[in-house]
């Protein structure tokens, strides 16, 4: 019986999808503007990577071509033969630019409703709901209370926080309610416990997540965010890719932050990781785990966190190349009827103005020894991969797509 492994590049967006405009974002592309920027030669922050972007694995089973679909053109470094595999392009129906949304409809179910979001003012947060989280979290109130980059609030804030024991709390343009903590003076668990109470609050507003975010250091210098970081979400509306493959009796391997973002439904088994490679690392585990008829799920978080957020263009260009030479280690490993699924749930172009995601679609690379070349165009839903992956593993159809296989 055949597996499914499905791997999420956070944000890596392949042009602006025909409602970017709508989003602020007509011209984004975060393949395209990060591969230009690396043709000229530019070097990240440590000066440790410089020259034109070097992806050949992920050109052969076809980033390339599907740029090129995308967007008009083949971005610099790459080419339109996809070697192996099929190649096409998602286009998001869901609203919004969000994690969550994205994820959803990969998985079969776009969002059928409007997300909260919190206004770009200060204070931000409504003063009713800060004063209910203060009463019943046990706090002496909070700090922040507006927009901000995760990193940049616990530098500024940081050390006070640590001083008078007030969580850091904040937004972005995303539907999120977010909790900064230092997971010793304020300790872990109470982060989490507090985060159960916010995400209580703020489900009628239909903010999608409270996520919690741990930090470690005595100085504004000193200060870093660890893995411990956990979401708390909204449950999907209706049952995803993961609860029929759980529903079929198979095992649901749940990597990374995938688990939370589906708020546990459908997982058999969380494997939690830091880091790109180690998140890699722990897909290479699963896939020695995974009986037939498994679904692996991944979701590779730093190509937004640590490098889309930040507008970091180098840093972007070298985790996708780290990426791309791991590649062949899945392969390797990939049974004669397993199939690999290589996607996204929205862009985040480094070099766009702010520092949120991007309205883009998205590249489709789906490869197997056992399939033929192709391509398979433009989706008009990420509810096809879902539906792709569903039929290849033998599950029910859902009712918001349909298969390219």
């Amino acid at each position: 019986m055949p597996r499914v492994i499905l791997a999420v590049l956070d944000s890596f967006g392949i042009g602006g999808a025909p409602d970017a405009e709508a989003y602020g974002d007509e011209g984004a592309n975060t393949l395209g503007h990060i591969a230009e920027t690396a043709a000229k030669g530019g070097a990240d922050r440590d000066g440790l990577r410089q020259g034109p972007l070097i992806l050949p694995n992920l050109d052969a089973l076809g980033l390339g071509a599907a740029a090129a679909l995308s967007a008009g053109k083949i971005p610099p470094g790459l080419s339109a033969i996809a070697a192996g595999g099929r190649f096409g392009v998602g286009r998001e129906v869901s609203k919004g630019k969000d994690t969550p949304s994205g994820h959803w409809e990969i998985a079969g179910v776009p969002v059928p409703f409007d997300w909260g979001y919190f206004p770009q003012e200060e204070p931000t947060f409504p003063p009713e709901l800060i004063a209910e989280f203060v009463k019943r979290a046990g706090l002496p109130g909070i700090l922040g209370n507006k927009h901000a980059s995760g990193t940049t609030i616990i530098a500024e804030l940081g050390e006070e926080h640590i001083r008078t024991g007030k969580p850091i709390c904040y937004t972005s343009v995303d539907s999120v309610f977010q909790i900064a903590a230092h997971e010793s003076h304020f300790g872990l668990d109470r982060l989490y416990d507090i985060c159960r109470i916010a995400f209580e609050l703020t489900e009628p507003l239909r903010i999608g997540r409270v996520i919690a975010r741990p930090f470690i250091g005595e100085s504004a210098e000193t200060f870093k965010r660890t893995g411990n970081r956990r979401d708390f979400a909204i449950a999907p509306p209706e049952p995803t890719l993961l609860d029929r493959a759980e529903e079929a009796g198979r095992q649901v391997f749940a990597i990374g932050k995938i688990s939370d973002i589906y708020a546990g439904h459908g997982v058999t088994h969380k494997l939690k990781a830091t880091g790109n490679m180690a998140l890699f690392d722990r897909t290479l585990e699963a896939m020695e785990m995974a009986a037939d008829g498994a679904l692996i799920f991944v979701n590779f978080v730093d190509f937004d966190q640590e490098y889309g957020h930040r507008r970091d263009v180098a840093g972007y260009a070298g985790a996708l190349e780290a990426f791309d030479h791991r590649i062949p280690e899945i392969i390797a490993k990939m049974q004669p009827q397993d199939l690999l699924i290589l996607t996204a749930d929205h862009g985040n172009d480094p070099t766009w103005k702010g520092s949120d995601h991007t309205r883009e679609q998205v590249p489709i690379m789906v490869f197997s020894p056992s399939l033929s070349r192709g391509e398979i165009g433009i989706r008009k839903t990420f509810a096809d991969i879902g539906e792709s992956a569903a039929r290849w593993l033998g599950l029910p159809p859902g009712r918001h797509g349909r298969s390219f296989l």
